[in-house]
C-alpha cells in the first residue's frame, strides 16, 4: 500500500466520522427545533414580575446600520419601564454619535444611553466594549445585541422569562438569521451555513448533551455571572465562545431558544468575509488553548466535550481536508495514483450525497429554504464555499502561531457595513 493510499484512507475516515457526528448532531437539533417549534415559548414569571434588562450594544463605526438595530430594540415588547439600552461609541470615526443624539431626541421616554468612548479607552474590541457598558449597566440582567441586528419584538421577553424561570441556566441564546441573505451568492451561502451548522449543530448539541455556545448576539446573562467571571476577556477575539466555556465551569448551563429570533447582515463580499471568519478562528483557537487543560476534568463540566470538538475540528478535520485537496489534485495531474480505486470514488460520492442530504434536512425546518435550488446551492458549496474553511483556518493559526512569537497585541478586525436596498 502506498503513502497516496494511506493518506487516502486517513482523508476518507476522518472526513466521515466528522460528517457522521454531524449528522447526529443534526437528528438530535431536528427533534428539539421541531418540538419548540409546537410552542411560543413564553414562561411567563409566576409573579408577573419582570427584571431590569440592559441591553448592550458595542458600535464602532456602525453608523450605516445603527439606527435600524435601535429601532428595532425600542420595538422589544418587553415592560418599557423595565430595560435600558446603552450604546457604547466605542471610538468611531463616523457620525455615530450624531445618530444616537438624534434617536435619543426622538424618543424621550426611552431609556436610551449612549456611551463615547476615545483611543485611550475605546477602539479595541468588542470584549472591552462591553465591559465599558456594563459599568454603567443598572439590569440584573444583561442582553447583548450586535449594532448590525433587528431582532424579533418577542426576542427580549422569550429570552429574559427562560432565564429566570430555572435558577441554574446561566445564559440564554436565541436564533439568528440572515437579513441580507439575497445580496450575492456568498450571502446565500452564508444564509444555509448558520442554518445548518451554527443553529442546527447548537441545537444537536443542547438536545444531546444540555450544551450551547453564546453566539455573540441576541442572548441574555446573569449579571451575577459577569461580575463573578470579571467581565468579558479582552484578548478573546471569541468573547462569546470564552464566556461560555467560563458559564459551564460555575455549573451553570446556557439554553438555545429557536423562538426568540434576530436578523443580521452578514458579509456579501468575499474579502470581508474571509477577514471576519480568520478573526472567528483565532478567537476559536485562543479559547481552544486556554481550555484544552479542562478536557479530562470531571469537574469542568459538558464543556469539555466542547474543548474536544474543538480540538478534533482544528486537527483532525482540517489535516483530513487538507489531504482529500492534495489527493485530489495530484490525480488529476498525474502525479499522485490510489490503487484504492472504485472503492474510495464510491466512499467519496456517499460522502457528497450525505452532506447534501443532511443540509437539506435542517432546511426542511425553514419557510422557503427547502427548494431545489438550495440543494443545487448546498452542492456548489461543498466544491466552493467549504474549501475556503481551510484557507480561513491556516491563516489563522499562522497569525496566532506569529502574534505569540513577536508578541504581538491582538487586534481586532471589525466586519465592515453596507446599506442594504431592501
Amino acid at each position: 500500500m502506498s503513502a497516496a493510499d494511506i493518506i487516502s484512507i486517513y482523508a476518507i475516515a476522518a472526513i466521515w466520522a466528522m460528517m457522521l457526528l454531524n449528522v447526529a448532531l443534526s437528528v438530535g437539533g431536528y427533534i428539539y427545533i421541531y418540538r419548540c417549534n409546537k410552542t411560543d415559548g413564553s414562561i411567563p414569571p409566576s409573579n408577573g414580575e419582570y427584571p431590569m434588562v440592559s441591553v448592550l450594544v458595542p458600535a464602532h463605526n456602525e453608523a450605516l446600520v445603527l439606527q435600524r438595530t435601535v429601532q428595532a430594540l425600542l420595538n422589544f415588547d418587553y415592560p418599557k419601564d423595565r430595560y435600558e439600552i446603552i450604546v457604547v461609541n466605542d471610538n468611531s470615526s463616523d457620525n455615530t454619535e450624531d445618530i444616537m443624539a438624534e434617536m435619543a431626541r426622538a424618543n424621550p421616554a426611552s431609556r436610551l444611553m449612549c456611551i463615547s468612548t476615545d483611543k485611550a479607552v475605546g477602539g479595541t474590541g468588542k470584549s472591552n466594549a462591553l465591559n465599558i457598558g456594563f459599568s454603567v449597566a443598572k439590569g440584573t440582567v444583561i442582553a447583548i445585541y450586535d449594532a448590525d441586528n433587528t431582532p424579533e419584538p418577542k426576542a427580549l421577553r422569550l429570552l429574559v422569562e427562560n432565564l429566570i424561570s430555572d435558577d441554574k441556566l446561566g445564559a440564554v441564546i436565541g436564533k439568528f438569521r440572515t437579513r441580507n441573505r439575497n445580496a450575492s451568492i456568498l450571502s446565500r451561502f452564508v444564509n444555509i451555513e448558520t442554518l445548518s451548522h451554527q443553529c442546527m449543530n447548537q441545537a444537536g448539541r443542547y438536545f444531546f448533551f444540555k450544551l450551547c455556545t453564546i453566539p455573540g448576539t441576541n442572548y441574555v446573562i446573569r449579571r451575577s455571572i459577569i461580575e463573578e467571571v470579571g467581565g468579558w476577556d479582552v484578548k478573546a477575539l471569541s468573547e462569546d465562545t470564552e464566556i461560555s466555556f467560563r458559564i459551564y465551569r460555575m455549573g451553570y448551563y446556557i439554553k438555545l431558544l429557536p423562538q426568540a429570533v434576530t436578523w443580521e447582515q452578514e458579509p456579501h463580499l468575499l474579502p470581508i468575509w474571509f477577514k471576519q471568519r480568520v478573526r472567528w478562528a483565532k478567537g476559536n483557537i485562543y479559547v481552544m488553548i486556554k481550555n484544552f487543560k479542562y478536557t479530562f476534568d470531571r469537574k469542568a463540566g459538558p464543556m469539555r466535550l466542547d474543548t474536544l470538538y474543538y480540538a478534533l475540528v482544528y486537527s483532525v478535520m482540517l489535516t483530513s481536508l487538507i489531504a482529500s485537496d492534495i489527493i485530489f489534485l495530484g490525480g488529476i495531474l498525474g502525479q499522485i495514483q490510489v490503487k484504492l480505486g472504485g472503492f474510495s470514488s464510491a466512499l467519496w460520492g456517499m460522502a457528497i450525497l450525505v452532506f447534501i442530504a443532511d443540509v437539506m434536512l435542517t432546511l426542511s425546518l425553514e419557510r422557503n429554504e427547502f427548494t431545489l435550488e438550495s440543494m443545487g446551492l448546498v452542492a456548489l458549496m461543498l466544491f466552493t464555499y467549504a474549501k475556503l474553511w481551510v484557507l480561513v483556518v491556516v491563516k489563522a493559526a499562522w497569525d496566532s502561531t506569529m502574534d505569540t512569537l513577536l508578541r504581538r497585541e491582538v487586534k481586532w478586525d471589525k466586519t465592515v457595513r453596507y446599506v442594504e436596498t431592501q
